[in-house]
């Protein structure tokens, strides 16, 4: 059996295992894709094809529409090479369910797979005529939220994003620039509108992505590449508009159970992949059951009926609101604070974290007594409904595999969100964030994490992160076991170490010193620099 359109001819091999395979043309839904596009999205990796796929799928087998999805990369070529390629565009989607239940199902609307880069002649005028079809509706993107930065901590340019800047729209690297350029492409052919919209995990994640735009175009247009007739289109939001989104679904690597649960019922090819860029992808994918999706529904030139494939559309202010609450209280700050406690406790998997009394208790802590006071509710789902779920039910899923390693991948790209949105609220509201605790110990406990060895003294490897060589610099006076030092004497070295990371607003969206927990986070520290046993020992201390 091979995940492959011909190999999915036999319907009855895939039957037996209980997987689902389309009812409906595959051939046919390509080629009306293809000759009218609707839709296309960026950054297709394990997340898109278990998520934005499902809903893509799931509106073309309701019969609600008859185009498929596009998809285009702009960052991993080998997942486009090694992934979509050999089996001809389709995806094998599992979902495990807490209930130890699963759902499998062979996706096809994915109509097409293009390398996004100028280095592929082909693929680079296919993505041209594809921006330049008045059908267009829509651009969607999962990038991270490192794809929208343009310029490091220190408000310069990234390298490769200055260069762009410089060259002009011809042939850029940086996927910001390539949207620019084809929408660029999109404007001669005749500044048809369009709707580009982000399902990024991060706050205001259409602001966020509209300025990026902008500020790439702007440069082109001070250097002569663009006219301010360009400028006029895209700043103009009745014809190009950046809706805000919330997006939420727990998708962890491809499992390796699965993989060889796979090969043995007979299925070819089901290999986990790891790419030179450190992509973790296979042909299948496996996420949890629960997913919200919420969009402000602002498509200057329609949009497919997002709505009937469980999407929630609706107002900015009611987006907002959804993607706070998730991002900055009941969900992702938890993950967050808890995933470096992990590692260095021992626990590989998430769900087993949970199940620690002092991880647990930091968990309540961050999410039920600091995080949702900040919150409003958004009026289409409860705030207190939705952390319990994901406290009782999707924390703790068994069989999602989710490893607390994948989940501390870039935590400097996210602290300003998941937790000075936070400590910015009450600071407001106090005049001081002193009354937390658990953010204080979260971030304490990623600083402690950064030093790559845990609780029992043991080397520990360290979740990719972009920051990592320059935050471990400003660390190298530290040591994970200054037990002989006395602890007064360890909070002046801590203080000499970490001031420049604390005290820095694009880190963390304030200065936590002026917060009021910037003490308060290096006394954490130091303690948890007393050698074997001591983060556990300073963690119990401080939550429990």
């Amino acid at each position: 059996m091979k995940l492959t359109l011909e190999g999915i001819r036999n319907k009855k091999e895939w039957e037996a295992l209980k997987i689902g395979l389309p009812g409906y043309d595959i051939e046919a839904l390509r080629n009306r894709t293809k000759e009218a596009p609707v839709w296309i999205h960026f950054g297709i990796g394990n997340i898109f094809r278990s998520f934005i796929g499902n809903i893509a799928e799931g509106l073309v087998r309701a019969g609600e529409t008859d185009k498929g999805i596009l998809c285009a990369e702009a960052y991993d070529f080998e997942v486009v090479d090694r992934i979509y390629d050999p089996h001809d565009d389709l995806a094998l989607n599992i979902i495990l369910n807490a209930d130890g239940s699963r759902k499998m199902e062979v996706y096809g609307a994915f109509a097409e797979a293009v390398r996004a880069g100028s280095q592929y002649p082909e693929d680079w005028q296919r993505l041209k005529d594809i921006f330049a079809a008045p059908s267009l509706q829509m651009v969607s993107f999962t990038i991270t939220e490192k794809g929208y930065a343009l310029s490091g901590a220190d408000g310069e340019y990234y390298p490769a994003v200055l260069k762009d800047m410089q060259d002009g729209p011809s042939a850029p690297a940086n996927v910001i620039a390539i949207i620019t350029a084809m929408l660029l492409e999109r404007f001669k052919a005749g500044a048809y509108p369009l709707a580009l919209v982000s399902m990024d995990n991060c706050s205001q994640n259409g602001k966020k992505l509209r300025e990026a735009v902008l500020t790439v175009a702007g440069e082109w247009h001070s250097r002569g590449f663009v006219s301010e007739e360009f400028l006029g289109y895209l700043a103009d939001e009745g014809r190009i508009a950046f809706p805000w989104t919330m997006i939420d679904k727990i998708t962890p690597r491809p499992l390796e159970s699965l993989e060889e649960e796979l090969r043995q019922n007979g299925i070819e090819g089901m290999d986990i992949l790891i790419t030179e860029k450190k992509t973790y992808i296979a042909p299948y994918t496996n996420a949890e059951g629960p997913q919200y999706l919420v969009i402000e529904d602002s498509f200057p030139n329609g949009r497919p009926p997002l709505e009937k494939g469980g999407v929630y559309m609706a107002d900015r202010e009611t987006v907002s609101k959804s993607e706070r609450m998730k991002v900055t209280a009941c969900l992702n700050p938890i993950h967050t604070a808890l995933c470096t406690y992990d590692c260095m406790l021992g626990y590989e998997l998430f769900a087993d974290g949970m199940s620690d009394p002092d991880l647990h208790a930091l968990a309540e802590r961050v999410g039920y007594k600091e995080g949702l006071p900040a919150v409003e509710d958004p009026g289409i789902f409860s705030p207190k409904a939705f952390l319990d779920e994901v406290m009782n039910d999707r924390f703790p899923n068994p069989y999602l595999g989710d490893t607390s390693q994948r989940i501390a991948t870039d935590i400097s790209q996210m602290t300003a969100i998941r937790f000075g949105e936070t400590i910015r609220f009450y600071v407001s509201r106090d005049g001081s964030a002193a009354a937390l605790k658990g953010i204080p110990v979260a971030i304490a406990g990623w600083l402690r994490y950064l030093l790559g060895v845990d609780d029992q003294g043991k080397p520990m490897e360290i979740a990719p992160e972009p920051m990592l060589e320059e935050l471990q610099g400003m660390l190298s006076a530290l040591s994970p076991d200054m037990s002989d030092t006395p602890l007064d004497k360890r909070v002046e070295i801590v203080h000499d170490a970490v001031g420049g990371i604390l005290s820095n607003k694009v880190l963390f969206g304030s200065d936590l010193y002026e917060a009021g927990i910037g003490e308060k986070i290096e006394r954490i520290l130091a303690e948890e620099l007393g050698g074997r046993g001591s983060v556990r020992r300073t963690l119990h201390k401080y939550i429990s």
